[in-house]
């Protein structure tokens, strides 16, 4: 691998090298490596482009890194990954991908990510996306997320657009059955023109489930995000949505949140702020010697962390 793509490698998934175990990269639409350990299978699929991920019951506390890494100009890559984690399986899954473009033509990755998380599993997903280069080369991410969760199952999914993503369309579903438990925590950067739609939409079919959608952004320079969220609740289950963002220069958000309530013990809220950064909060880091500037950074890299 090149500087470039070790660089973004790094920063997507924390890796300074390529992992043991469980390990799937993808590098400008082909796949490059793929292994697995005695209880984590992935395989490639025949039918189309992707992989499928077999977690077995007895996986306990064990890690699987799926990288995809873009570093050519006018790659447009889809892949459909499906990953089958079962009965009371504990497992963290490391994805994300990085797009590297400094020229004209636009590159492009769509990640179609299936979850069929079996009874009493624990499942945390992060999934970072991060486009670097020049201004001019377009860096184009569209995630769609599909969770199914079985009776008592958990799933974490912590995703971040760490900048430098020209337009990104992000899509999620899920359906939670008895006891099970949703949590999704997003944060977005967006600056200069780019665009960012979240499109997230979360049935509560079971008794006593639960979910909590969790969104922080930050939109700059000329750039424009759109946050829609929709609660379903169909039971006797709890869900929440809290959207905040900070608008900086000329840029705008718009946050949609929707809840429906099918059964008279449904327990769903949402709340929403988005608002400039606290004339307080910069005085106090000027005082303390910060530029303007270098106060109002300070200030997002808190609010996003």
């Amino acid at each position: 691998m090149d500087k470039i793509s070790l660089d973004l490698l790094k920063k997507i998934a924390g890796l300074e090298k390529i992992p043991s175990g469980a390990v799937s990269l993808r590098e400008n639409g082909e796949s490059k490596l793929l292994a697995s350990d005695t209880d984590i299978i992935i395989e490639r699929k025949t039918d189309k482009p992707g992989i499928n991920i077999f977690v077995k019951s007895t996986v306990k506390n064990k890690s699987v890194h799926i990288p995809v890494l873009i570093t050519k100009a006018g790659i447009k890559d889809l892949v459909y990954n499906d990953f089958y984690i079962e009965d009371g399986a504990d497992v963290l899954i490391i994805a994300g991908c990085g797009i590297h473009n400094c020229q004209s033509i636009s590159s492009q990755h769509d990640g179609i990510h299936t979850f069929h998380v079996g009874k009493n599993a624990n499942v945390r997903y992060i999934e970072n996306h991060l486009g670097t280069g020049t201004e001019n080369g377009e860096r184009i991410f569209n995630p769609t997320t599909k969770v199914f969760l079985s009776d008592g199952a958990c799933m974490t999914m912590e995703t971040t657009q760490l900048g430098g993503v020209s337009l990104t369309q992000r899509k999620t579903f899920a359906s939670l059955k008895n006891n099970a438990s949703l949590v999704i925590k997003e944060k977005i950067l967006t600056t200069n023109d780019e665009n960012a739609k979240t499109n997230i939409v979360v049935n509560l079919i079971g008794e006593n489930s639960k979910a909590e959608v969790i969104s922080r952004s930050v939109a700059k320079g000329n750039s424009i995000q759109t946050f829609k969220s929709k609660l379903v609740g169909k039971n006797e289950c709890f869900g929440r949505v809290e959207c905040d963002g900070i608008v900086v220069d000329n840029a705008k958000i718009n946050s949609i949140p929707e809840i429906n309530a099918c059964c008279v013990n449904s327990n769903l809220s949402h709340e929403a702020s988005i608002g400039k950064i606290a004339g307080d909060e910069l005085i106090k880091l000027q005082t303390l010697g910060l530029s303007k500037a270098e106060a109002e950074e300070e200030i997002i890299a808190g609010f996003l962390r």
